[in-house]
């Protein structure tokens, strides 16, 4: 592989339109304004859930509660997207990694600041937050350094 096919650029630069909430996601998108995680956390299963829902996943309880997190975790599964359409068309090859946190949730998300030396099943991630045209931010992931 050339030194060009190895160099891996982010996605930062990508011009992406904030989200349209709905009203059990709110909360979450409210507080990327300030940089935090929050999950959904299910009181009566005992564990967390993520992307946002109105009920709980495995109870179909409806109480649930909002817990910040760290966003720290450990990557167990990536792609190198050579091939996309717009919005991200110029702005290849770049990482989309699932990462499972430390809470046990699963998180697909771009990967940024990261080489294709430094990448790999295993690697430590901390939260990278891109922000958005409303004030809120998305989450990406960085190597936890």
């Amino acid at each position: 592989m050339s030194a060009q096919q190895d160099a891996i650029k982010d996605t930062l630069a990508v011009k992406r339109e904030p989200p349209q909430w709905r009203t059990f996601s709110k909360t979450y998108w409210d507080a990327t304004r300030e940089k935090k995680l929050l999950l959904q956390y299910d009181p009566r299963a005992k564990r967390y859930q993520h992307y946002p829902r109105p009920a709980g996943i495995v109870t179909g309880h409806r109480a649930l509660e909002w817990r910040e997190v760290t966003g720290k975790g450990e990557i167990f599964s990536y792609t190198i997207a050579r091939l996309t359409r717009e919005p991200f068309a110029g702005h290849e090859p770049f990482f989309l990694v699932l990462v499972t946190l430390d809470e046990g949730v699963n998180v697909m998300a771009n990967m940024v600041s990261c080489g294709m030396d430094d990448m790999k099943i295993g690697l430590r991630v901390r939260p990278h937050w891109a922000p958005l045209s409303n004030g809120t931010h998305l989450l990406m992931f960085e190597p936890d350094r």
